[in-house]
């Protein structure tokens, strides 16, 4: 079976939709729109910027930028006043939701559903009132390692070539995990945020470590690279027992060191500016010194 045929099963099994018998479009009233942008407060301040960024890349093209719920409930939108009619007859605006059970196969829906990145083509979208769009999308992944929001980029364009939506389809991946690391860092405001490169981009490591090098948060490619709890809480634990030796240093204390001799380059090789700059204590920072291989005086660091 095909993956649009798959696709288009799960609507009509799973969720009973018919595609000759389209219901009207499902949209929030004020109220409940304005309870779950609160509620998604912190992601939405974050994103902000990134959708900006974004929209300025497809704006000339007729595209509209739109940032979901988990549900599949579109809380922010990118559209430019001359396309705003348009897009807003599609349900392609604010309030509307885009959810599977709602709209069957769709770009918004099914990269929530499957949680991974998709690009539904026109007529691959279940209702046929849909087939003159192309919708492509990313989930975004929380600090608990669960899908929180959907970034989707829309158009009608019969112009654009597959060669065209794929460079889009990769724009959208892109702002879709600076969002996420963003909103990792946001969640972590007084610990020390550690990356290491995957892969690709997409497979960026992060993890957050207190001022008592106690692990408190990773990301989803961190949980699963290092066999962490899938989603929740992560239950703390030293980051030595994570990073392990400097004889085989993974991925992670590489990063810690460039953290640290970075810091210290900054400060001109003083050690307590340094600590004071990463957030832990003078002593803590010569632990880390001593674990990570970095020489008691490199560079002539000064200790005052």
């Amino acid at each position: 079976m095909s993956r649009v045929a798959a696709r288009w099963r799960r609507s009509m099994v799973k969720y009973g939709l018919d595609p000759a018998l389209a219901t009207g479009r499902e949209r929030l009233d004020l109220r409940s729109i304005a309870q779950r942008r609160e509620r998604m407060g912190e992601l939405m301040a974050v994103a902000a910027p990134r959708l900006d960024q974004l929209y300025q890349l497809v704006c000339p093209t007729g595209c509209s930028v739109l940032l979901t719920d988990a549900e599949g409930i579109v809380l922010d939108q990118r559209v430019s006043d001359a396309d705003s009619a348009t897009f807003e007859k599609w349900g392609l605006w604010s309030g509307h939701d885009w959810s599977e059970a709602s709209e069957g196969t769709n770009g918004i829906g099914t990269c929530l559903v499957e949680g991974r990145q998709v690009a539904i083509h026109r007529d691959e979208h279940f209702f046929s009132r849909n087939t003159g769009m192309t919708c492509m999308d990313a989930p975004i992944w929380g600090p608990d390692g669960r899908v929180i929001a959907a970034l989707d980029v829309s158009n009608a364009r019969l112009d654009h070539n597959e060669r065209w939506n794929a460079l889009l389809t990769a724009q959208v991946a892109q702002t879709a995990r600076m969002i996420e690391a963003a909103y990792f860092r946001a969640s972590f405001p007084q610990a020390r945020i550690i990356i290491s490169e995957g892969e690709t981009p997409e497979q960026a490591l992060l993890i957050a470590v207190d001022r008592n090098d106690l692990l408190i948060g990773a990301n989803r490619a961190a949980r699963r690279t290092y066999g962490l709890e899938p989603e929740g809480a992560i239950r703390p634990r030293p980051a030595s027992d994570l990073l392990g030796r400097e004889d085989e240093a993974t991925g992670f204390e590489q990063a810690e060191r460039s953290t640290v001799l970075g810091a210290l380059a900054r400060a001109n090789g003083n050690v307590s500016a340094a600590a004071r700059a990463l957030g832990v204590g003078r002593a803590t920072l010569y632990r880390r010194m001593s674990r990570l291989g970095i020489g008691e005086n490199p560079g002539k660091l000064s200790q005052l």
